[in-house]
């Protein structure tokens, strides 16, 4: 009996501990920069397809640069991170294909390389 207490106690901290993070992306972008290769090859397999470096075979307009991203409002990692995760009109959501954390890698990769003008 102590031990299902303590499991369930055990559960549900567990679970608040999940929620805080979940709901808290400062905690998880602190390991954003944590594996560049890995961010980079998320991006190469999910994303070059239509922004090879940083451009858009769809829209012109709509690409990857540092400029279209500050006139978009998507120079920030959490905008960018609301982006892959939900979609928007033809970008594809991908919430189903990426985890949380590869998604804030992926946005802090797009970031970086729109500073050094994908160099």
């Amino acid at each position: 009996m102590k031990f299902q207490k303590r499991f369930a106690a055990f559960l549900l901290i567990l679970t608040l501990a999940l929620g805080v993070i979940t709901i808290s992306p400062q905690s998880a972008l602190a390991d954003a920069t944590a594996n560049p290769a890995t961010a980079a090859e998320v991006f190469s397999v999910n994303c070059a397809g239509c922004h090879s470096n940083g451009g858009n075979i769809i829209r012109r307009g709509k690409n990857l640069k540092q400029k279209a991203l500050k006139k978009y409002k998507m120079d920030s990692i959490a905008n960018i991170a609301n982006l892959v995760t939900n979609g928007k009109n033809i970008m594809p959501s991908y919430k189903a294909r990426l985890s949380e954390q590869q998604i804030i890698d992926v946005s802090a990769y797009v970031l970086s390389q729109a500073e050094s003008d994908w160099k």
